[in-house]
């Protein structure tokens, strides 16, 4: 199976000159692209988060996937990164038209594929590291980090709609339904109905 692949963050117009590079580019390569993935949608989100992520679970072994360029995978080196791994490690082919890569199953993608996932590994550690160096400063800085002791959370979003959400569950609204229309999740929808209840007794 062949996939091209595009992703603009919000002109349009890079989405047709991104399929017209892909067109081109099979044309004279005579290749056949049986099914085109496009989505409007910032490089900075997650591919789980875009159809990017369905187009991963879906490939298989010796598919490959077209672009433009490895940027329209993620903004970031460590998402990029992450992801030609994982297509590599399962015989996923990924072709770019500008960068001019081809990476499949031979050795310089072998190779490729290692150092991608070892350089994955690293950032990883190196956020970790970050990250604790971060907490260590503000500790020793006398900063106190997480929720003060015996302070609980004040919902502050769910705040002002008690009107609202008590109208919502006299119509038998579910807690999750009601958690996505004011953007919470159902734990912080519970946990402020029983502190507006423990309140109001």
């Amino acid at each position: 199976m062949t996939y091209g692949y595009i992703r603009v963050s919000t002109d349009r117009q890079t989405v047709d000159n991104q399929r017209f590079e892909i067109e081109r580019f099979c044309i004279k390569n005579n290749i056949k692209v049986e099914q085109w993935i496009e989505e409007t949608i910032s490089g900075m989100k997650s591919p789980e988060k875009r159809l990017l992520g369905s187009l991963l679970a879906g490939v298989k072994n010796d598919d490959l996937i077209i672009c433009s360029e490895l940027s329209r995978l993620g903004r970031s080196l460590f998402m990029i990164m992450s992801i030609l791994n994982y297509l590599m490690n399962n015989g996923v082919r990924v072709w770019t038209i500008k960068d001019n890569y081809r990476l499949g199953d031979n050795i310089q993608s072998k190779v490729l594929a290692f150092a991608f996932g070892l350089s994955a590994e690293i950032e990883r550690d190196l956020i970790s590291q970050r990250t604790k160096e971060a907490l260590a400063r503000k500790r020793s800085e006398g900063i106190i980090l997480g929720r003060p002791i015996g302070r609980k959370s004040s919902c502050v979003k769910l705040s002002g709609h008690e009107k609202e959400i008590q109208e919502l569950l006299n119509k038998k609204t579910s807690k999750s339904a009601i958690g996505r229309i004011f953007g919470v999740n159902r734990m912080t929808v519970d946990s402020f109905l029983k502190e507006r209840m423990s309140k109001s007794s």
